[in-house]
């Protein structure tokens, strides 16, 4: 089942698979990417859930808003969950998708049954030296004009640097990628950065009692995967590293991905909590 006509206060594109009375998990994916990003784990996600896919505003298919802080995010992705009438929802959020998921429990701890992170950088420390392509697409003087004469198979290239290895790209991702523009991912960047350098994820997370997965690759290119074990502040996390995987797991190893966060969520569910405030 799929329903993309959802409307909010601050627009966004939704996705909405599975069953509609089967227990919610919402997907939020990284800068600069889509919903579409999470194509290759949807159809096992569905057979049990009722998966919601977000587009953030100023990606895939939703229209840009005037900020891009991590908490205004969230505080968007909080009132669509309340539309839907969403509750005790499993949130999984993919690199900076992370930090949105971490803000919206931070905020709407009645909105959240749990937190699955993958590939999400625990600090600005344990970011790598990014690969080439990256950085003359994402920095200046080099970028904006990249961006401007970007084609489908540049737009692959950039996400393959991100990979260990071959995987498919779902060609929404690629087409998705075409409506963002450079001022909102360097806007998202940078809001992102302010985010954990004001504060770590690990210790945010240990702050807010929840049951939380850590999903890495052993081969990300992007942050160190040894990184992960900065997560171990948080109780009871679970952390997973995945050998021959970068960045991108739910592309690259979307069985194991699947089978982990199916397995997170069936998890005995914790007591109930209030709304922050």
């Amino acid at each position: 089942m799929k329903d993309n006509d959802a409307q909010h206060a601050q627009p966004m594109h939704v996705d909405r698979d599975g069953p509609r009375h089967a227990p919610p998990m919402l997907l939020i994916h990284g800068s600069g990417a889509s919903g579409a990003s999470w194509e290759p784990v949807v159809p096992a996600l569905a057979a049990r859930h009722h998966v919601v896919r977000v587009d953030l505003p100023g990606c895939g298919q939703s229209p840009p808003a005037t900020s891009y802080d991590v908490p205004a995010q969230a505080s968007r992705v909080a009132a669509l969950l309340d539309e839907l009438g969403l509750r005790h929802v499993t949130v999984v959020g993919h690199s900076s998708g992370g930090y949105v998921a971490t803000a919206l429990a931070e905020q709407r701890p009645d909105l959240v049954r749990s937190l699955a992170m993958v590939s999400t950088g625990p600090r600005l420390d344990a970011l790598l030296p990014q690969p080439a392509i990256l950085r003359a697409m994402l920095a200046p003087p080099l970028g904006p004009l990249l961006w401007r004469r970007r084609t489908d198979a540049l737009i692959r290239k950039t996400i393959g640097a991100t990979l260990a290895g071959p995987a498919p790209i779902p060609p929404r991702m690629v087409a998705d990628l075409r409506n963002t523009t450079y001022r909102v991912v360097r806007e998202v960047l940078r809001k992102n950065t302010e985010y954990f350098v004001a504060r770590s994820v690990p210790e945010r997370l240990a702050t807010l009692r929840l049951p939380v997965l850590v999903v890495f690759g052993a081969a990300d290119p992007r942050w160190a995967p040894a990184s992960a074990r900065q997560y171990e502040v948080v109780p009871d996390v679970r952390i997973e590293m995945l050998a021959g995987v970068g960045h991108m797991p739910m592309l690259e190893a979307p069985g194991p991905v699947g089978r982990l966060l199916l397995d997170f969520a069936s998890a005995p569910a914790p007591p109930p909590r209030l709304a922050a405030g």
